[in-house]
């Protein structure tokens, strides 16, 4: 897996994208993501539609390979964690999340978000919560226009649509306003919204090999 990178500033914040639908915030040393959907599989899977579950595997992989390369202190999920509440693809989430154990685990429920007593305690997150602030951002899943701070959101599963002569190319990005950060969706069994972006922003677009501001 290439792991490319883009710098930029948050509130006098420096914080890296990459090609990998992640941010690290340096000084908090951060791993910041959102929409892993963990359980989408074997959710289909329940209802009859015979899917295997090397899609979330890979997921996990590559969070693995993000922790490795920026060795974040917090892992925060800007919501969506889960699909579709307990069942055995989050059995395998949790074994994969027992090997970080010095890492302090936040999530930001969404709307996926599902979460019973039980399954709280299983998950074991330092923080659950609807929203998080730190140094004046916040942390919640789908943006609130009565918030005046600067927001960290997910949810819509952002992307741009790259015309070309040849074909329309769809590709995924974070997309930067002056008053919001929206994360790609993390899990690669996802759809893109390529109709409901924020207006006045700046894209970072990304495919497997890099990251380019747009």
């Amino acid at each position: 897996m290439c792991i490319a990178t883009k710098t930029i500033s948050i509130q006098n914040e420096t914080f890296i994208l990459t090609n990998q639908c992640a941010a690290f915030w340096e000084k908090e040393k951060a791993l910041i993501l959102s929409d892993l959907h963990i359980g989408k599989t074997a959710h289909f899977r329940k209802n009859g539609i015979a899917l295997a579950n090397h899609i979330m595997k890979s997921d996990l992989e590559r969070l693995s390979l993000l922790i490795e390369y920026f060795q974040p202190a917090k892992f925060i999920v800007v919501g969506d964690l889960l699909h579709a509440g307990d069942n055995s693809d989050v059995d395998e989430f949790c074994i994969w999340k027992s090997q970080y154990p010095d890492i302090q685990f936040y999530l930001i429920e969404g709307n996926h978000d599902r979460i019973s007593k039980a399954l709280e305690e299983k998950l074991c997150f330092n923080h659950t919560s609807e929203c998080l602030e730190i140094n004046n951002i916040t942390f919640i899943h789908d943006f609130d226009h009565v918030r005046p701070e600067f927001q960290i959101t997910g949810h819509i599963h952002p992307g741009i649509v790259l015309n070309s002569k040849v074909k329309n190319i769809r590709l995924p990005c974070f997309a930067l306003s002056s008053n919001q950060l929206l994360l790609p969706a993390f899990s690669k069994f996802t759809g893109l919204d390529t109709k409901n972006l924020p207006k006045k922003s700046t894209f970072f677009v990304f495919t497997e090999a890099e990251i380019y501001e747009i």
